[in-house]
């Protein structure tokens, strides 16, 4: 069996509501893993999934534990969530750079997807603070240095640029819109496989060994509505993308 290691998509929610003289707070915990588990969850394959608050204990620290897994899909968790454990920040002890330590993974030959959102690539506010990091390195785009959202309520219409390509094998030919996503540049050499206008959506590419791809919109609600993540197109899309970064397609 084969086991895909997601990471991210995780969040607390605090919240203050007051009534008259009283003030009251409460918190709850909420995952955007719902379409994606769905889709990449088979009999013959393991869905793993770290959220954000648990990178620094449970995200592995040697190239040998993560190599148990095909793919590593980064969404909507920021750089200094894996560069900061307690560890190195408040206890000021050195730590595995995890971000370095899958550069190595993909360069040996594993397979890496960076989701879009607002604490990937660089985000909103440009705190996703990959810009400059190993995963640029081995990512098939360039990132912005600023704040990289594009947002479309209104929605924005995709375009299949390369129509026979594995990873879109047996997608429809019209996708639904998306209400956003993160701008990128593509790298040279890479093969950008679906646009918004003139911006890079799905693009995919190679480092050492290993192929990866940069993701631009997210794979939960709200970039991605709910009517993309229905869309009858989403979970082949998603088994393409994994069985080809993979090499088993």
């Amino acid at each position: 069996m084969r086991k895909i290691l997601f990471v991210g998509e995780s969040w607390f929610v605090h919240t203050q509501e007051s009534k008259g003289f009283d003030i009251f707070t409460f918190d709850k915990y909420e995952e955007g893993t719902e379409w994606i588990k769905k889709a990449l969850t088979t009999e013959d394959t393991e869905f793993v999934h770290i959220p954000c608050h648990r990178v620094e204990y449970d995200f592995p620290t040697t190239l040998a534990d993560l190599q148990q897994y095909s793919a590593v899909i980064f969404s909507d968790v920021g750089a200094n969530t894996l560069l900061l454990p307690m560890k190195t920040f408040a206890q000021l002890e050195p730590s595995v750079n995890k971000l370095e330590l899958v550069k190595e993974y993909v360069a040996e030959g594993g397979a890496f997807v960076m989701v879009g959102g607002y604490l990937t690539y660089q985000g909103i506010q440009a705190r996703g603070c990959y810009k400059d990091t190993a995963i640029e390195e081995i990512l098939p785009v360039n990132l912005l240095t600023y704040d990289d959202r594009v947002e479309t309520p209104q929605g924005s219409s995709l375009t299949v640029v390369k129509p026979g390509h594995p990873v879109l094998d047996g997608i429809p030919a019209e996708w639904p819109k998306i209400l956003g996503y993160n701008r990128l540049i593509s790298k040279e050499n890479a093969e950008v496989l679906v646009k918004s206008k003139e911006d890079p959506i799905i693009t995919v590419g190679t480092y050492g060994k290993g192929r990866t791809c940069a993701y631009a919109t997210d794979c939960a609600p709200h970039w991605s509505p709910v009517s993309f993540c229905e869309w009858e197109g989403y979970t082949k899309l998603w088994h393409n993308l994994i069985d080809w970064l993979s090499g088993t397609k």
